[in-house]
């Protein structure tokens, strides 16, 4: 909420200093004396808004600044012992990488280990690519597993993914050349960064970024939103995360049938949505879902404490 405003700030002050610029070239080039005057006065009541701007703009980042300080130094006590044993994965669709090392880092504070990251690309996402990622799913799926029945790519992708990734207990983890394989196949035609393949994991937690714009915007946000649900599905757990309350978040918050079982946090470039998104790990392995942060359709700030 503190990062919004602080933009709009920035955009009103930048609105402001036209609009003095603008008012001095005119009354300096075709205005009477009057008209200059006028325009003085208006840059002088300007110039005072825009100070005032530029100091409430430099107190919400300073406050900011500070709550992130404090989350940032409260999270050692407050994550302790949350997650012990357990592994969890980060896959990023347009997630901050900043998001994603504090995340990790924030794990193994809370007595997780860090199973791995997978980068996906917006190619996941793109409606204009589709039917080629169902058909590529099909393809390299590990033996034995099977992919969902819904023919939504977001469901497939994320079903690809879950088998390759996760397991839940009492079930056999993926063999790690399966694992590997996979997210070849997905890297070799666009849809993820080559990089090392994770470690099995019981939790994943899927990182977002700036919402799509533009007539596909909407079918971006859902596809990420199944894909992040169906990762949920396929092992103990999954937080998806993202900057604001918008995009594949506000998706799942508007589909009760996603948001019965994925837990959202909507602010997870602050410390606080940080401690919150492993909070929220913690709270998916005893079966529950929330929705964390400031924007709309958040339930609470964190997580309710738990035993």
């Amino acid at each position: 909420m503190i990062a919004r405003r602080y933009r709009v700030v920035g955009v009103g002050i930048g609105f402001l200093v036209l609009g003095v610029v603008l008012g001095l070239i005119i009354g300096s080039s075709t205005a009477p004396g009057r008209m200059v005057t006028a325009v003085s006065d208006l840059a002088a009541d300007r110039g005072e808004d825009v100070t005032r701007l530029q100091a409430e703009r430099d107190q919400l980042a300073a406050g900011e600044r500070a709550a992130d300080g404090f989350a940032a130094g409260i999270a050692p006590v407050a994550l302790r012992g949350s997650l012990q044993g357990s592994a969890v994965t980060i896959v990023s669709v347009g997630g901050a990488p900043a998001d994603a090392d504090a995340i990790g880092q924030m794990v193994g504070q809370a007595g997780g280990t860090m199973a791995g990251r997978v980068q996906l690309t917006d190619a996941v996402t793109d409606p204009a690519r589709a039917d080629q990622l169902r058909d590529l799913a099909t393809r390299l799926l590990p033996a034995g597993a099977q992919l969902p029945t819904s023919p939504d790519p977001g469901t497939v992708a994320g079903g690809l993914l879950g088998s390759a990734l996760l397991t839940m207990p009492n079930v056999p983890p993926p063999a790690a050349d399966q694992t590997q394989s996979v997210l070849a196949g997905l890297a070799g035609a666009g849809f993820a960064e080559q990089g090392p393949a994770p470690g099995p994991a019981q939790l994943v937690v899927v990182l977002t970024g700036t919402p799509a714009e533009g007539v596909d915007a909407q079918s971006r946000s859902s596809t990420a939103a199944r894909l992040a649900a169906e990762l949920d599905r396929r092992g103990s757990g999954g937080v998806l995360a993202g900057p604001t309350a918008t995009g594949a978040v506000g998706a799942v918050r508007a589909d009760p049938a996603l948001a019965g079982g994925l837990s959202t946090v909507d602010d997870v470039g602050a410390g606080a949505g940080r401690v919150a998104t492993v909070l929220a790990l913690r709270e998916q392995l005893t079966g529950r879902a929330g929705a964390y942060g400031s924007g709309d359709g958040a339930t609470a700030p964190l997580p309710a404490a738990q035993p």
